[in-house]
């Protein structure tokens, strides 16, 4: 699982990971705009959700999931967002009966994010500083938890993101390549989770 808060250069690492290590790439917050931009109304009450800087319900977002894991023949997965709070991972590891090998955190200071959101230009409604702050105090109610939780597993694997896009990806390809990706016989699933880890 991948962890890096909006500006950490997520976005980035994973598709550098994508391009060489071969992982089927599935963004939490893509699956839901993607959810948002089909007009359903599922769609729509995950717009206001995330225009108010809430987190969505659990079973709505392990539904999109699912449905993207089923949707391609990859047997290794990249999952980026998610879990954002303990509901999420719990609702995930009953349905899936899957849990990530490991999880990498992109560390970022909070006011560099905010610059590198500030800067880019992709037209996202949600990338203001009054949604921006308001995704942080989240973070830091519901998701730091996991951080602590996958830490105490041995599972946690931390990455300084505050350097440059190359930098950074050095550290990452050293924990992919070093780590030993078993082959699991249930599900035939790798799993490797992003959680978006705004920094304190």
């Amino acid at each position: 699982m991948y962890s890096g808060g909006p500006g950490s250069g997520k976005g980035t690492q994973c598709s550098k990971i994508v391009q060489e290590f071969g992982y089927t790439h599935l963004s939490a917050g893509d699956l839901l705009r993607d959810e948002v931009k089909s007009g359903s109304e599922n769609g729509a009450m995950i717009h206001d959700l995330m225009n108010e800087g809430k987190l969505v319900a659990s079973d709505v977002i392990v539904r999109l999931i699912v449905k993207a894991i089923q949707e391609t023949d990859n047997d290794k997965f990249l999952l980026d967002g998610f879990p954002r709070n303990e509901d999420n991972l719990k609702a995930f590891e009953n349905l899936t009966k899957i849990e990530p090998d490991f999880v990498l955190y992109l560390d970022c200071p909070e006011e560099e994010m905010i610059k590198r959101v500030l800067s880019r230009n992709q037209g996202r409604e949600d990338d203001n500083i009054e949604t921006i702050r308001k995704r942080f105090r989240v973070f830091e109610e519901s998701t730091l938890p996991l951080v602590d939780y996958y830490a105490s597993k041995g599972k946690l694997r931390r990455v300084d993101a505050a350097r440059s896009v190359e930098e950074v990806f050095e550290s990452v390809r050293a924990i992919f390549s070093s780590t030993e990706v078993r082959p699991r016989p249930d599900r035939h699933c790798n799993c490797f989770s992003f959680l978006r880890s705004f920094c304190r």
